[in-house]
């Protein structure tokens, strides 16, 4: 359903180091790159991610309410991730662990990345 989704960077250099280590955890690996865009794919046909510095020339500011949530095959996964995010500079949104509120089986963990994106690691089997 998704093809692809993009989040704004005011540092193209820093984000760039950033999801290659958060999503080449998740298999994927940058399938295109220019001065102001890079984007990472898991593989044809697979929903791609994309950091890009804003079209306009302003600044990159976060969404009120947006998120972007990635599938993780497992809790060991999202642990290393989250753990991941937050030893290159994300700030903790939500620690790791269980979501009963929402579901016994949903498992997450949220942060904001370097330019204060939100996003969350999550495995939950219902989706996967």
């Amino acid at each position: 359903m998704l093809g692809y989704i993009m989040v704004g960077t005011n540092d193209i250099k820093k984000a760039g180091a950033f999801y290659d280590a958060i999503l080449g955890e998740l298999g994927a690996k940058r399938m295109m790159e220019a001065d102001n865009i890079i984007l990472w794919s898991a593989g044809e046909g697979k929903t791609s991610f994309s950091v890009k510095t804003p079209y306009d020339g302003e600044a990159a500011c976060i969404g009120n309410g947006s998120m972007v949530a990635l599938s993780a095959p497992d809790h060991a996964t999202v642990d290393k991730i989250h753990a991941m995010a937050l030893e290159m500079g994300a700030v903790d949104e939500g620690p790791v662990g269980p979501r009963p509120d929402f579901d016994p089986d949903f498992y997450a963990g949220y942060f904001r990345d370097l330019d204060g994106n939100k996003l969350n690691v999550f495995n939950y089997p219902m989706l996967g």
